[in-house]
């Protein structure tokens, strides 16, 4: 491998707008996200699965797809 030409690693601290933090590897030392797993809905279960099944439903039933 060649010196110099690749850029520091660190060991980055992640902090998400609901306030959970967490560390990780990074060429940065600090990320700013906006949402993570501890609030991101499909994860924390408030996401609506019924809501998702209807547009699968709505899909398969207009491009004429039979469940079977």
């Amino acid at each position: 491998m060649r010196q110099g030409i690749h850029p520091d690693y660190y060991q980055a601290t992640v902090t998400c707008n609901c306030g959970n933090t967490f560390v990780t590897g990074s060429t940065k030392q600090e990320i700013h996200v906006e949402i993570c797993s501890k609030c991101h809905p499909f994860y924390t279960g408030q996401q609506k699965a019924t809501a998702a099944r209807g547009r699968v439903d709505k899909f398969n039933k207009k491009y004429g797809f039979d469940a079977k």
